[in-house]
């Protein structure tokens, strides 16, 4: 070994012994070269939540960056869903919106054979009565206490029986929770039983009809003696749905308006992207329908947990979640020569839905229209898309909203509404646009 090799080892050595001292000294302090992994939030189980007679499971989901006071949004899963199937699935828009503005996710999990929500049995159906509920309402006030939750923003969403306890939960609860958004369920009390099955065909046929007064009083049952507010509800249903058949939209409609004292009319329609159409009532919008045409029960679909996010306020520090859009419309002159319109009905039981295809025939642009027709008698608009509608019998005006006001000369549009009847599904008639009579194609 030459003399040349062997200052290159001994100074080697050194740089290493220099080197581990260095390292040794940096771990010391709390510092690695090593790259480390950025922490992650995930979901978590909890246990020791407090009363939880059916033995549910409790996961929640906090987000690395919480909010100060953060928001709680209670996700109820499907039947044979579970926690992560739904955080990582149909629900997984919540988990990102949290992720941004900072809120708190707690996800109840049914245990028993089939993972459904017991929203049948008599404990189910009343306030504290020892079902589900009763567990849920434990994860609710142990992650409000945990992460110092703002009471204000306490909001609940479900998918289809998960949806079914949305709407239980808002009846049964309607002093904790401020808002729910149900994805394909049922009116509260709807798949009630007394054989202590947890289904109920005539309510999942959609052929549990009821007044909305009965409906209402049937969701008052469940907190006797409350005189406070309830929720403001938000509801999601698709016109294909066969599990959980879609008149139960309109009678769930029927529920929630009664429930806030406000008309079944509603005071805006529109489209918020294309086959799907959203119903307001009352002035604030206390209760939103939105109605996916040619959609099944696979709810929700893509966009419909952003418009629920925004319902539910999760995406605003404010605790005001009032705010609501309201549509105007101007009218002109009739076209000059005239239009056709074209009605097809769809009709079930004591409802139907009609679409009408308004054409103008005329030489100009028709802006701001108004369509008037006859409705046949027994027959009453429950919704509408396209169009608000006013009155929602008799003789009938319907409005061009803010996304379509003109008709191109040979153009045409599409409009359409769901309505009950007594036996008369009929077509409606005697149209005219903007004072115009149509031609029936």
């Amino acid at each position: 070994m030459t003399i040349r090799n062997t200052i290159q080892r001994h100074v080697a050595k050194r740089h290493v012994a220099v080197l581990a001292a260095v390292l040794s000294l940096l771990a010391a302090v709390g510092f690695s070269l090593v790259p480390q992994q950025a922490h992650a939030a995930s979901l978590v189980p909890v246990t020791g939540f407090g009363a939880n007679p059916t033995g549910l499971n409790m996961y929640v989901y906090a987000p690395d960056r919480l909010a100060a006071r953060p928001a709680l949004l209670l996700m109820v899963h499907y039947c044979t869903g579970s926690a992560s199937a739904v955080h990582n699935g149909g629900g997984r828009e919540f988990v990102s919106a949290a992720d941004r503005h900072g809120y708190v996710i707690v996800y109840p999990e049914a245990t028993r054979e089939g993972r459904c929500f017991d929203v049948s049995t008599q404990n189910a159906l009343r306030r504290n009565g020892g079902s589900d509920s009763t567990g849920i309402m434990s994860m609710v006030t142990h992650a409000r206490q945990r992460y110092n939750v703002d009471p204000s923003r306490i909001v609940v969403a479900g998918i289809s029986s998960g949806a079914m306890m949305t709407n239980v939960l808002a009846a049964e609860y309607p002093d904790v929770f401020s808002a729910g958004s149900a994805f394909a369920g049922v009116p509260a009390g709807c798949f009630a039983t007394t054989d202590g099955s947890l289904w109920n065909s005539q309510c999942s046929g959609g052929n549990l009809l009821k007044t909305p007064q009965q409906w209402g009083d049937q969701a008052r049952a469940m907190f006797p003696g409350y005189t406070g507010s309830y929720p403001r509800m938000q509801l999601f249903h698709g016109t294909n749905d066969t599990t959980l058949a879609y008149p139960n939209f309109g009678e769930a409609l029927d529920q929630w308006t009664n429930v806030h004292g406000v008309s079944r009319t509603p005071v805006s329609t529109d489209q918020p992207q294309a086959n799907w159409t959203r119903t307001r009532y009352g002035a604030t919008g206390v209760v939103e329908g939105i109605s996916a045409q040619g959609t099944g029960h696979d709810v929700p679909t893509a966009g419909m947990v952003g418009h629920a996010i925004t319902f539910l306020g999760l995406d605003r520090p404010s605790t005001d979640p009032t705010t609501t859009t309201t549509t105007t419309t101007t009218t002109t002159p009739p076209p000059s020569q005239g239009c056709s319109v074209k009605a097809a009905v769809n009709a079930w039981n004591t409802g139907l839905t009609e679409t009408i295809t308004i054409t103008n025939t005329s030489s100009t642009a028709v802006n701001g229209w108004k369509l008037q027709f006859t409705l046949p008698g027994g027959q009453t608009i429950t919704g509408g898309w396209s169009a608000t509608y006013s009155p929602s019998t008799g003789q009938v005006t319907a409005s061009n909203v803010s996304y379509n006001p003109q008709i191109q000369p040979s153009a045409q549009i599409s409009i359409g509404f769901q309505a009950t009847h007594t036996g008369n599904s009929a077509a409606a008639g005697g149209f005219t646009l903007n004072g115009v009579q149509c031609a029936v194609a």
